[in-house]
């Protein structure tokens, strides 16, 4: 078995065959500005969920709810992903004018701006593209 050492091998070749020079960070932090199949889930079943869903329910509510039988909660009990939920749901709701302290409670939940970017141009353009469907 024959051994190569690829570091000398590059050194003859010319500047367009050459190994290139390692990515800038910015490239290795849009690779890993991605969402797991999970938070993925999480945001297109926000899709279907009303803005009330944001608010605490009312006595009102509740009251009727124990009387019949409508309990549903749709928070998650991961803070995370409750937090990527309701973004999400803003999002579909009202495309990018979204409030900046529901950007800011994101971030604060562990994600990025990127996340935020990555989240809203992918609910955007997918509200557009029903838009266009409809048609």
């Amino acid at each position: 078995m024959a051994y190569l050492a690829f570091a000398e091998a590059g050194a003859g070749l010319p500047a367009a065959i050459a190994p290139a020079a390692p990515p800038p960070k910015t490239a290795n932090l849009a690779a890993r500005t991605q969402f797991t199949a999970l938070e993925w889930s999480v945001v297109a079943l926000a899709e279907r969920d009303p803005l009330s869903t944001l608010r605490n329910p009312s006595r009102m509510a509740v009251a009727l709810g124990n009387l019949f039988g409508d309990t549903r909660n749709p928070k998650l009990a991961d803070p995370k992903l409750e937090a990527l939920r309701r973004l999400a749901v803003l999002t579909w709701h009202h495309g990018y004018r979204v409030a900046e302290s529901a950007v800011r409670a994101f971030v604060a939940a562990g994600f990025t701006l990127q996340h935020y970017e990555l989240l809203a141009g992918s609910i955007v353009s997918a509200r557009v593209k029903r838009r266009s469907n409809s048609r």
